[in-house]
């Protein structure tokens, strides 16, 4: 079943024309998000541009201030803007990096210790470790089979529903969705992590 970008939804498109998803479009606003990155939440090692709209692993950590806000033990930073509704999306491309994960994290995720990243402990992302792409599920993390590797991922968030979707930006194929999940109305902020030489992502 061919399909196609609608902001930040894939859309089935059947032969006969007619969408079923058309309905459940006119009824929810999907918004491309703005994302920037929170300086105040970025580790020590991860060098962010003056627009916030991407960073770099540096080759040593910078001295900033111990922040309560500020991940200290794992490679990470936040989206400054949050979510409590509505439908959002945005993408990132990565390039190289040994180790890195994009998706959404809970507000009150943990910033001073090291954690296994998964819904239990806040956090909705997939990611590329070891030279295998993952998605970071609970108890055990889960192999994604692609036929290719992606170079643009798109993060698709309908908090109402309890849903976090991945896909390939380029080619619209699904890497993998989280269902089911109880947000309760706390903030969501976007989620990146990143290691390795010459690993650099960006936003748009």
């Amino acid at each position: 079943m061919a399909g196609q970008f609608y902001k930040g939804l894939l859309i089935p498109r059947f032969s006969f024309g007619f969408n079923i998803y058309h309905a459940v479009l006119y009824r929810k606003q999907i918004q491309k998000a703005n994302v920037t990155l929170d300086p105040d939440t970025a580790h020590p090692r991860l060098i962010l541009s003056e627009d916030r709209k991407s960073m770099r692993w540096g080759d040593k950590p910078q001295a900033l201030p111990d922040n309560p806000e500020r991940f200290s033990h794992q490679f990470s930073v936040l989206g400054r803007e949050g979510f409590t509704a509505g439908i959002h999306f945005w993408e990132v491309t990565v390039r190289s990096g040994v180790w890195w994960a994009v998706g959404v994290a809970r507000k009150s995720v943990e910033r001073k210790d090291y954690f296994n990243f998964n819904p239990e402990t806040g956090v909705w992302a997939v990611g590329m470790w070891g030279g295998e792409y993952w998605a970071c599920t609970s108890p055990a993390y889960s192999p994604l089979s692609l036929s290719k590797k992606p170079r643009r991922i798109r993060v698709t968030l309908d908090y109402e529903g309890g849903r976090v979707s991945f896909y390939d930006a380029d080619s619209g194929a699904k890497l993998y969705t989280f269902s089911g999940a109880s947000f309760s109305g706390e903030t969501l902020l976007p989620y990146f992590l990143l290691w390795g030489n010459k690993a650099h992502l960006s936003i748009s």
